[in-house]
C-alpha cells in the first residue's frame, strides 16, 4: 500500500503547508489526470492544459504557507482549473483553430437572434476593416474565400510564415477589439463542446 492511499486529502494540505515537498507530490499525484482531462475536455490542446496544470501547482507550492481551502482540495483544484483555463482563454492562448470555430459560429445566425447577430458581425467587420491592408487582405481570403495558408501564399507571392503572421496578428486584435464579447462566446462555446 503506498503513502498516498493512507493520507487523506486533508492530511496532505496540512504537510504541504508546513513545507512537505512530497505532499505536493502526492497531491499532483493523486489528481493530475482528472484535472488533465477536465481541461483537455475544454481546450483540446495537450500542452496548454499541461501548461495550466503545472501553473495551477506551482501557485499551490507558492502559497503553501497561507493555503486556506473551504471545500475539499478535489473541489479547490477543479476551481483552480477552471479559473486557469478562463485567463489563458482571456489574455488569448487558446488554438487558432478553437478561435476558428468560434468565428464560425459567430458567423452563423443560429448563435445569435437575427439583430444581435447582425450587430456582431457589424463590429467584427468594422475591426477587420481597421487593419493594415496585407493583414486585413490575407485575414479575408483565409477566413471568406476559405484559402489555406499555402494558396494565399501563392496568390499574394509571400511566405507561408508572413501569412501565419498576418493571420495570428488579425486573430489577437480581433481578441482585443471583441475583448468580453468574444470572451463569453468562446467559454459557451468550450461549455457546449
Amino acid at each position: 500500500m503506498n503513502v498516498s492511499s493512507l493520507l487523506t486529502d486533508i492530511q496532505m494540505v496540512g504537510l504541504l503547508k508546513k513545507g512537505d515537498e512530497r505532499a505536493l507530490t502526492l497531491i499532483y499525484q493523486r489528481h493530475w489526470q482528472s484535472l488533465f482531462r477536465s481541461s483537455f475536455n475544454l481546450l483540446k490542446d495537450k500542452a496548454a492544459c499541461e501548461d495550466i496544470i503545472q501553473e495551477i501547482f506551482i501557485k499551490i507550492w507558492d502559497r503553501r504557507a497561507t493555503l486556506e481551502i473551504q471545500v475539499s482540495l478535489k473541489a479547490y483544484l477543479y476551481a483552480a482549473m477552471r479559473y486557469e483555463v478562463y485567463r489563458q482563454i482571456k489574455i488569448g492562448n487558446v488554438r487558432e483553430d478553437i478561435f476558428d470555430a468560434i468565428y464560425e459560429r459567430l458567423h452563423t445566425p443560429a448563435a445569435y437572434g437575427n439583430l444581435e447577430h447582425k450587430e456582431l458581425l457589424q463590429q467584427i467587420n468594422s475591426i477587420v476593416d481597421t487593419l493594415p491592408d496585407r493583414c486585413r487582405e490575407v485575414y479575408k481570403l483565409s477566413r471568406e474565400e476559405q484559402l489555406s495558408h499555402k494558396e494565399i501564399a501563392e496568390r499574394l507571392d509571400i511566405s507561408t510564415k508572413t501569412v501565419e503572421n498576418q493571420i495570428t496578428k488579425a486573430l489577437n486584435h480581433l481578441r482585443t477589439s471583441l475583448g468580453s464579447v468574444l470572451s463569453l462566446e468562446l467559454v459557451i462555446y468550450l461549455l457546449k463542446k
